[in-house]
């Protein structure tokens, strides 16, 4: 489908870099206008940040004092507490991410989808922009989980590369589930179904990764579904990061499958969504 013209306004000197220029800065530049205006959202919306935040923090002291003595848990010195805070991050990013993609639907039903994909943007840096958006989502809610573990003194490395890394870890991953929400959202027709489905990928996602618990504690199967999962990655990484123990492997294959598993739903999201407003 062509993109219609646009008649710029009198006196602007030239279009806007996200409609102009090459592909790459046409997207770098639509990816970021779309984070902008994610960011103008959480600027009106302080209550949807507090409100997401309660539920990792549910799990953080609720299920992670409830479980600091089980032995099998506890890893040498280690607070259960510390071990749990990177899986939690990810988990709040995760149901942040997945459902995502009822922003796609909503946009169908209201019309606006439509009228995004007849401009000139390239239909990745929608994609981009939309996941940038929920990695800028997640980075502002876990800027406030680890305010809360700095009060509590519960006891992470507070290493300025090893927050940074983490953080950057924690938005790769972000980005790539809500691709894979727009990639489901693509393929639904209401939000009904959509909810239902997003519950479906969640729990496998979350329960079957480290993000819990240990690899080396779970049953042979569910140990190779987890090595299969890139949430585990996402989770090993944020660990070794922030504390330098209770993850396997190196951090540098830990972004690479993160990175990879992003750039696959990137793909596979920009080829669908043209399909979500049929």
């Amino acid at each position: 489908m062509s993109a219609p013209s646009v008649a710029w306004p009198a006196g602007s000197a030239e279009r806007p870099a996200a409609l102009s220029g090459n592909a790459v800065t046409r997207i770098w530049a639509g990816s970021a206008a779309m984070a902008r205006a994610e960011l103008r959202k959480l600027r009106h919306d302080h209550v949807d940040i507090f409100t997401r935040s309660v539920q990792p923090l549910l799990w953080l002291f609720v299920f992670g004092t409830a479980l600091h003595n089980t032995r099998a848990l506890t890893l040498g010195s280690l607070d259960y507490r510390a071990y749990l805070a990177p899986g939690v991050m990810a988990q709040a990013a995760l149901f942040i991410a997945i459902f995502f993609g009822l922003a796609v639907i909503w946009e169908r039903d209201v019309g606006q989808l439509q009228r995004l994909l007849a401009t000139p943007l390239p239909r990745t840096a929608i994609v981009l922009g939309k996941a940038t958006g929920a990695g800028v989502r997640a980075l502002v809610q876990s800027l406030l989980l680890l305010v809360v573990l700095a009060i509590a003194q519960i006891g992470i490395r507070w290493n300025v590369f090893g927050v940074v890394g983490a953080l950057a870890l924690l938005v790769l991953g972000t980005a790539s589930f809500a691709c894979l929400s727009m990639l489901i959202a693509a393929g639904v027709r209401t939000r009904e179904r959509f909810m239902g489905i997003g519950q479906l990928v969640i729990m496998p996602l979350f329960f079957a990764s480290s993000a819990l618990y240990p690899l080396s504690i779970m049953p042979g199967w569910l140990h190779v579904i987890a090595r299969v999962n890139p949430l585990t990655y996402e989770v090993q990484g944020m660990r070794q990061m922030l504390l330098g123990a209770g993850a396997s492997g190196e951090v540098w294959l830990d972004f690479l499958v993160v990175g990879g598993f992003l750039a696959l739903m990137v793909v596979a999201a920009t080829r669908a969504y043209p399909r979500a407003i049929l």
